[in-house]
Formats: structure tokens, sequence, C-alpha cells
């Protein structure tokens, strides 16, 4: 997570964001003897990779757009940008999608319900206080490209709605305090 935050690039960022998402892997298999476990773990890997695609076709087109991936660099050149251009818009929707499978939002979240697999406070530690903020603070850290994409803001807002009024409605069934998602309400 320090390599993630201290970085002053999106590389570095994104090095930072693989750790997490490898600590992640590892803490859901902590019991690898039992298969369900090993499952979960598999399923969270996977849809993080999802996330992970679309954050770096995102780094990909910042640079290609922009020339760097330094912060500094890709803020000061992005003020020439106009406000909605598509490009910046790509960019930021790239971005949040990585985020999105990071911080376990609609589409991308089905990998949570599984995931509180490992002890319960690692598990509060690796995915409330890492795993589901690395994609809040990528979003934060870039504000400058989001302000300048007022689509892309529609969406996260809309997704980010949508999550929360979902895992609200889906945490009023459940009786399991850690494991509060979608899978238990099918199972019962």
């Amino acid at each position: 997570m320090l390599l993630l935050v201290l970085g002053n690039n999106y590389v570095v960022m994104f090095a930072g964001w693989e750790g997490v998402g490898l600590c992640s892997y590892l803490l859901i298999g902590f019991w690898f003897k039992n298969n369900e476990y090993n499952d979960a773990a598999k399923k969270a890997f996977i849809m993080n990779r999802i996330g992970d695609l679309g954050f770096l076709l995102g780094m990909f087109l910042c640079y290609q757009t922009f020339g760097s991936l330094n912060y500094s660099e890709v803020f000061e050149a992005a003020k020439s940008y106009s406000t909605g251009d598509a490009t910046i818009t790509a960019i930021t929707l790239l971005f949040f999608v990585g985020a999105m499978g990071k911080s376990a939002q609609i589409p991308l979240y089905t990998w949570l319900p599984d995931a509180m697999a490992g002890p319960t406070p690692v598990s509060a530690l690796i995915h409330a206080a890492t795993m589901v903020t690395a994609g809040i603070y990528m979003i934060v850290r870039s504000n400058i490209l989001y302000t300048l994409a007022p689509f892309t803001q529609e969406i996260v807002a809309i997704v980010g709605i949508a999550t929360a009024v979902f895992a609200a409605t889906i945490g009023l069934k459940q009786n399991d305090i850690k494991k509060y998602w979608l899978i238990p309400l099918f199972r019962n």
C-alpha cells in the first residue's frame, strides 16, 4: 500500500496496486486445504485482473496522449484540454474500470463475498483498509483528469450509488456479519 500511495507516477502506483492484489489473493487462500477458499481466491484474482486490465489500458492511453505517466507532467498537460474531451473521458473511464475491480463495485463486486475466508482481523485490514480504498485513492489522485471528464463523474456517481443501494438491500436479509453480499442470498 505504501508503494501505491507514495509513488509519483502511475507505473509505481500500478506496482503497488498489483502488490495489494497479490496480498489479497494470498489472504483469501490462507486455508489452502479448503477448496471453497481456493476457489474464492481464484475468483478474486480473476475479477481483479479484469479491473487491472482497464487500469493498464488507461495508462497506455494516458502515455500515448501525454507522453508521460508522471503525475506532475500528466496533470500539467491535461490543463490544455477542454472539459468533456473524449480522450480524457476514455482515460478516466478505463481508470474507473480498475477502481471498480479493486473497490468491488457493480459489476466487478462478485469476488468480495467469498473473499471473507481469511482470518477476520486480517480480512478487515486488507479488504477494507487497502483493497477497497486503493480504487478510491487512484480516482482521488487523478482528480484533475476526472474534473475534465463530467461524463465519467456521472458514471462514477451512478455506479457508486447503485453499489451502495444494492449492498444495503442485500444486507437487510443477511445474518452472516462477515459475508454480507449476494452469495448467501441465493443459498437460503
